[in-house]
C-alpha cells in the first residue's frame, strides 16, 4: 500500500508518518512548510524523519535517508499542476489529508489563507483523486465545526451549520465538498472531527504550548473568559490510533440513509463522518493546573474576555467511532501533559 499524507511536518502529519510506516506501509509526505508557526519546528519534525533540510525538493519526492518507507515533497495544496503531476507518477492506494490553514483567530486576521489552502488546497485534492482512483480519502475535520451549538456533548448525526469562526466555515465546506464528490464519483471518503490535539511535537499556536513556555520563562500566560471555558482535550497518540483504523476501512454505501430524514453523518455514497475526542471536557483553568504541577512551577495569569470565534465548551460524542471500529481515546490529562512536558524540556533545553 501507498499512502499520501499531506502536512506530513505537521504536528498530526510526523506523528502518522511515524505509525504509519512502523506498519509497513509505504509513505510519501507532502507540506509546504509555511511560517504559519515556527518553521524550524516543522524541519526538526522533518529530520527527525531522516529528511534534512538540504535534501528537500519542489519537484519530486526524497527518500528518508533513516526510513526507506518514506519519501517527501514540498509542495503547496493551492499547486494544481504539481499536485496532478504528484498523483499521476506515485499512483496513491490511499490519502490522507491533513495539510491545511489551522487556527481560528489567525482567520480573523488572514482569511485568504483559509480560502487558498482550506478551499482551493482541499479541491485539488479531491479532484487529483476524482482521476487518480484511490480506494479511501480521509480528511481532517474539525470539532470548530459545530459553533454555536449547545448540545452537552457533540455528535456527527448533529446539524452544524452554525459556525462562529472562517476556520470553521472551511472544515464545513470540506465536509459538503467531499460529500458531493464521494455521491458524484463513488470515491469512499471519511471526513474525522479532531478535538484539541496536544502532544509532544505539538503547535507553538497552541494553548498549552504557550502556557508551558510562558511559565519556563516566569512571563504572564493570558487566560481567555478567566478560564471558564471546556475543551476536549485529545492526545495525538490516540488521534493517530483513530485515524489509522478509519484508515484501514473504507465507507461503504449505506443503503438505510433515508432523503426524507436525512443523517448528516452518512450517505447514500460511500461517505461517512466521525468525532475523534477524549469524551472528558476539562476546564482551562483545571487544564493550567495540571501544567503548573508537571512543569513544578506556579503561572501568573492574565484574565481576558471571550475571544471571538472561541467556543465555550467541546465535547466528543465517539459512539460511531466505538461501535464501527472498536476504538475510543483513552489518554488521561495528566499522563499526556507529563509526555508533552518532558519532550519540551528535551527538545528546548528548558
Amino acid at each position: 500500500m501507498k499512502v499520501l499524507v499531506t502536512g506530513s511536518a505537521g504536528f498530526i502529519g510526523f506523528h502518522l508518518v511515524s505509525d504509519l510506516t512502523e506498519q509497513g506501509i509505504e509513505v510519501v509526505g507532502l507540506d509546504n512548510i509555511n511560517d504559519y508557526y515556527d518553521t524550524g519546528l516543522k524541519y526538526a519534525r522533518l529530520d527527525k524523519s531522516g529528511i534534512s533540510h538540504g535534501m528537500i525538493d519542489s519537484s519530486r519526492p526524497v527518500r528518508s535517508s533513516t526510513n526507506r518507507l518514506y519519501s517527501f515533497i514540498k509542495l503547496d495544496l493551492e499547486d494544481r499542476n504539481g499536485m496532478m503531476k504528484l498523483f499521476k507518477e506515485q499512483r496513491f492506494d490511499r490519502v490522507l489529508h491533513l495539510g491545511a490553514q489551522a487556527g481560528v483567530r489567525y482567520s480573523l486576521t488572514h482569511p485568504y489563507s483559509y480560502i487558498d489552502s482550506n478551499i482551493v488546497g482541499f479541491m485539488n485534492v479531491l479532484e487529483c483523486c476524482r482521476h487518480n482512483p484511490v480506494d479511501h480519502l480521509v480528511y481532517a475535520s474539525s470539532s470548530s465545526v459545530y459553533g454555536l451549538n449547545r448540545t452537552e456533548s457533540f455528535s456527527v448525526h448533529d446539524n452544524v451549520d452554525h459556525p462562529a469562526s472562517l476556520y470553521a466555515a472551511t472544515k464545513k465546506s470540506n465536509e459538503l465538498m467531499a460529500h458531493c464528490y464521494s455521491h458524484l464519483f463513488s470515491i469512499p471518503v471519511t471526513g474525522l472531527r479532531f478535538f484539541t490535539v496536544y502532544g509532544p511535537w505539538g503547535r507553538p499556536d497552541m494553548a498549552y504550548f504557550s502556557f508551558t513556555r510562558s511559565i519556563i520563562e516566569g512571563a504572564p500566560i493570558k487566560v481567555f473568559n478567566s478560564g471558564e471555558m471546556w475543551r476536549d482535550f485529545t492526545y495525538v497518540r490516540d488521534i493517530v490510533g483513530g485515524v489509522v483504523r478509519v484508515l484501514e476501512s473504507p465507507p461503504i454505501t449505506d443503503r438505510s440513509w433515508n432523503g426524507a430524514r436525512p443523517d448528516p453523518a452518512r450517505s447514500s455514497a460511500p461517505y461517512r463522518v466521525y468525532n475523534i475526542g477524549n469524551s472528558s471536557p476539562v476546564k482551562l483553568i483545571d487544564f493550567i493546573r495540571v501544567i503548573e504541577e508537571r512543569l513544578g512551577r506556579k503561572a501568573s495569569m492574565e484574565f481576558m474576555p471571550m475571544q471571538p470565534g472561541d467556543i465555550y465548551r467541546t465535547c466528543a460524542d465517539v459512539s460511531d467511532l466505538e461501535k464501527d471500529f472498536g476504538f475510543r481515546p483513552s489518554t488521561s490529562i495528566e499522563e499526556g501533559i507529563g509526555e508533552f512536558v518532558s519532550w519540551y524540556r528535551k527538545f528546548y533545553g528548558a
